[in-house]
């Protein structure tokens, strides 16, 4: 199991880089990229969102704010877990959320919900996969994760668990207490939430094994 970030010759040295090569910011671009892709066929399935989306409709329900806004303040505390972790953020990290929110809004009118139940759960499978590439792509280039990408990366170097159990633990975690504040789960939440970590996990590992990885970030 992957229990690290692989470094490729593309990766850049450290997340705080403000002159990143043209190669790096291309790989974060295309990884983030397919991150949204894969985001957008788990809303336009309509079997059930993410686990982090669970959980802002049920903070949501308990402060009377959107859920665009009790996203972005779920964001933002976990952003603030990142300090005992001694995370480092970079343009990644904003990068991350306008990229892939920009690909949700124009890509998710343009697909259409499947038609039968085995074509929703067919999508979220695929939008599974895309998100765990996308993921690994993204996070090889080392210009810093977004806020839940860097909690698991974050948590993985403190415990040295694999990433794939990271991740399953912090999704889970998450779809429970949205749930219990009153957020809708579905069965592709319980899906995404089972899903991601070996999903995730495997698209670490085959960015780099294709991109011949050097080492390891530790």
């Amino acid at each position: 199991m992957v229990k690290s970030i692989p470094v490729t010759g593309w990766s850049s040295p450290k997340p705080l880089n403000f002159r990143p090569r043209l190669t790096t910011l291309f790989f974060l671009s295309f990884g983030l990229f397919l991150f949204g892709l894969g985001e957008t066929l788990l809303i336009s399935a309509g079997i059930g969102v993410s686990p982090w989306t669970v959980l802002a409709q049920g903070v949501a329900i308990h402060t009377g704010t959107s859920i665009g806004v009790t996203t972005f303040v779920v964001s933002f505390i976990v952003l603030l877990a990142w300090i005992p972790l001694r995370q480092k953020p970079g343009i990644g990290t904003v990068m991350n959320a306008i990229i892939i929110s920009a690909t949700i809004e124009f890509v998710l009118p343009l697909l259409p919900m499947p038609a039968s139940l085995v074509l929703q759960v067919v999508a979220v499978v695929v939008g599974i996969l895309l998100v765990g590439l996308g993921s690994g792509i993204y996070l090889v280039a080392n210009l810093g994760a977004g806020p839940r990408d860097g909690l698991m990366t974050g948590l993985q170097r403190v415990t040295q668990l694999p990433i794939a159990w990271v991740r399953i633990s912090i999704e889970l975690s998450v779809v429970l207490c949205g749930w219990l504040l009153g957020g809708v789960a579905g069965v592709g939440t319980v899906m995404f939430a089972l899903g991601i970590g070996p999903a995730v996990s495997a698209g670490l590992f085959l960015t780099g094994r294709i991109a011949g990885a050097t080492s390891d970030n530790t």
